[in-house]
């Protein structure tokens, strides 16, 4: 009779929230980057360590294959006006075909409506989705435009879209700092922030001295959505495209053991572990009732209370621990979120 009343609290929404004092949100990122905090918790000795994000090599166990996201962050936010001449805000998410965009609009708007923008850039929105999201078609001087040629626009007028809880606006910096070293296929709205710690020097020790493996999932903007179902097993997750070399494919299918740098790479490899499939989109959610099977570290940021992530790390150490390590985290002023300090579960 414990146990079921442990597994209904697993499953709640509200088991996974926690109040995060005033102050603990990053709205910049530390400098260097490798200065920001680490906590280290050992699953075997259930040892807790406090140290930083430099000395993260020390830590690594031997003979571990390291996976990384090599999306980049295109720069998705975008102003324009709408026919009217109304201000008009969109939030590029992902291509749907060769000519479909999913997109966030602030601003109403309804179907056949035309948005402006600046050097030339105009969509049409072609479909209204009950989550609040869009559906456009993109146009240069009035011709329908591939994602790959939206792309270059966009990084010439386009902003880079911060998280919602950094409350400023976007600067010149976030182009760099919002962005990983390895940083190569472009088509992510948000960044997988477990990597934003690495300096290069850091990086290539890194390179020197494991196995470094590169896995693709462009990062939407659904990873900001909040679970508001009661219980989480009935959470509508989003998907996101990813895709993985046939050599990162191989160790995933050997039985080396593997520290996943962020969620990202997690649920990919995860995704993979139960369909066997190398690209297209991964939908998977982890969460102590759809534990991890392959992936046997993880780092990470602290994230958001009630959000998938938190639930994804409570797939590994359990819900209890996870805010146990949330509260060790507050006490011992970690900075949390996207631009915050990170966790090392081995």
């Amino acid at each position: 009779m414990i146990k079921s009343n442990i597994i209904s609290r697993e499953l709640l929404t509200d088991s996974y929230d926690y109040t995060l004092p005033d102050g603990h949100i990053a709205s910049n990122p530390v400098y260097p980057r490798d200065s920001a905090k680490l906590l280290v918790y050992n699953r075997e000795d259930k040892s807790i360590t406090h140290t930083t994000f430099k000395c993260l090599l020390d830590f690594i166990p031997d003979k571990c294959e390291i996976f990384l996201n090599d999306t980049r962050v295109i720069k998705a936010r975008i102003f324009g006006k709408k026919e009217s001449g109304g201000k008009v805000e969109l939030l590029f998410n992902k291509p749907l075909n060769s000519f479909s965009s999913l997109v966030m609009i602030r601003g109403r708007v309804k179907i056949g409506t035309i948005l402006y923008f600046d050097n030339e850039l105009s969509a049409e929105v072609i479909e209204l989705n009950s989550d609040g999201s869009r559906v456009v078609k993109f146009y240069y001087k009035n011709t329908p435009i591939r994602f790959e040629d939206l792309v270059l626009i966009l990084d010439k007028i386009g902003h880079i879209p911060l998280p919602p809880y950094i409350k400023r606006e976007d600067k010149k910096e976030d182009e760099r700092d919002y962005q990983t070293l390895f940083a190569k296929n472009a088509g992510a709205v948000a960044a997988p922030t477990a990597s934003l710690h690495f300096t290069e020097e850091l990086f290539k020790e890194l390179e020197n001295n494991y196995n470094t493996n590169k896995i693709t999932l462009h990062v939407g903007a659904g990873t900001f959505k909040p679970v508001e179902v009661k219980e989480i097993l009935n959470h509508s997750m989003h998907s996101e495209y990813f895709d993985i070399p046939k050599n990162s494919k191989d160790i995933i299918t050997s039985d080396k053991n593997i520290l996943a740098i962020g969620t990202t790479v997690t649920r990919t490899i995860e995704y993979y572990a139960r369909e066997k499939k190398v690209n297209g989109e991964c939908d998977l959610f982890l969460n102590p009732n759809n534990p991890p099977i392959r992936v046997n570290h993880l780092l990470t940021n602290f994230h958001l209370p009630k959000s998938t992530l938190i639930m994804l790390v409570s797939a590994f150490i359990g819900r209890e621990k996870t805010l146990e390590l949330y509260q060790e985290a507050i006490n011992n002023n970690y900075r949390f979120f996207s631009y915050g300090d990170s966790m090392l579960i081995l």
